[in-house]
């Protein structure tokens, strides 16, 4: 009778640790979506091309990613290199930023709002809803 009181026990608190962590990844997601819609407007395909010819364009997925396909005149600034080539880009222009959802691209406009970023943008359904003129690596 007492094991079986234990396991009970045990099996309760396991549960209520797991229902604590979901809780919390759930209020971290929360948090973060709160914070990129802060520091970055978010743009439909049709927005992000009517502003994208004055913008600095940056992918930020991955080369392989970036060489398979990427949106017509954007440069390719991998969120994993971000930190060490912000200098590459000018505070004083907006930055469109896009990956293939919007996972990276709202972490490198925290990143770049940090760095004194204020102009910043992302295309709000990401590369893999991108209707717009696209290219890819020629090999």
């Amino acid at each position: 009778m007492v094991a079986a009181a234990a396991s009970n026990s045990s099996g309760f608190w396991i549960n209520t640790v797991i229902i604590i962590l979901i809780i919390a990844y759930l209020l971290y997601q929360l948090y973060m979506y709160w914070k990129r819609g802060k520091i970055a407007t978010q743009l439909d395909n049709e927005a992000f091309r009517a502003g994208m010819r004055k913008a600095q364009v940056i992918d930020v997925r991955e080369k392989k990613e970036f060489d398979a396909g990427h949106i017509l005149g954007a440069r390719n600034i991998p969120y994993s290199q971000m930190k060490s080539r912000t200098q590459e880009l000018r505070p004083d222009l907006p930055v469109y930023l896009y990956d293939q959802g919007r996972t990276f691209s709202g972490r490198a406009a925290m990143l770049l709002s940090k760095r004194g970023f204020k102009q910043l943008y992302i295309l709000k359904y990401g590369y893999q809803r991108w209707d717009g003129k696209t290219k890819k690596a020629k090999y």
